[in-house]
């Protein structure tokens, strides 16, 4: 069994259990952590995990925000002079982009089709790096879980902490992590 796979299995054996409905968003949130070169390998296999949601009688919604970045700037006024002067563009990107990325994964954990028994997926955090972090994405949107939210997270997990593409401090978050270490809750 390959490494997605075997994510995928842990996964499914996480989401079968009964859910408690009276916990706070972030821990009704799964981080689904792998290898950053697992990256392309998990997109192709994603189906995976929404095969092992719906198996299990939940509801499965996924959101992409891969392309969130290029989108906003693309809508931004004055994304010309921030082309010429990137480094105007810190205080920007702070605060409206952080919003703007927290809504598209919003909209869908507030869709009519999306309850407490829905799991809404979000791929693509790996595109936020070096523009905002996850966890200021999160914070905005933890709210709005009615059901569990997956994060399919391309980095490290040790001890209560995560870390984005291996490279950047990490934060602890309260999530609930789903890894291929042995002795990590999955």
């Amino acid at each position: 069994m390959g490494r997605i796979e075997e994510l995928a299995a842990r996964y499914k054996r996480h989401i079968e259990a009964p859910w408690q409905r009276n916990l706070a968003g972030d821990q009704k949130t799964v981080f689904v952590v792998y290898p950053k070169t697992e990256e392309r390998r998990l997109r192709a296999h994603l189906e995976l995990f929404e095969m092992a949601t719906t198996s299990t009688g939940h509801r499965w919604r996924a959101v992409d925000i891969t392309g969130a970045f290029a989108r906003w700037m693309s809508e931004t006024d004055y994304r010309d002079t921030y082309f010429e002067e990137p480094e105007s563009l810190t205080m920007k990107l702070r605060a409206d982009f952080v919003n703007y990325a927290a809504t598209l994964i919003r909209d869908v954990l507030a869709a009519e089709d999306v309850d407490e028994d829905t799991v809404v997926a979000i791929q693509g955090v790996a595109s936020l790096f070096g523009f905002t972090r996850v966890s200021l994405v999160l914070k905005e949107v933890v709210r709005d879980i009615r059901g569990r939210l997956v994060v399919f997270f391309p980095g490290e997990y040790d001890n209560n902490n995560y870390r984005l593409l291996d490279a950047r401090d990490g934060w602890n978050y309260l999530a609930v992590p789903i890894t291929l270490h042995n002795g990590v809750t999955d």
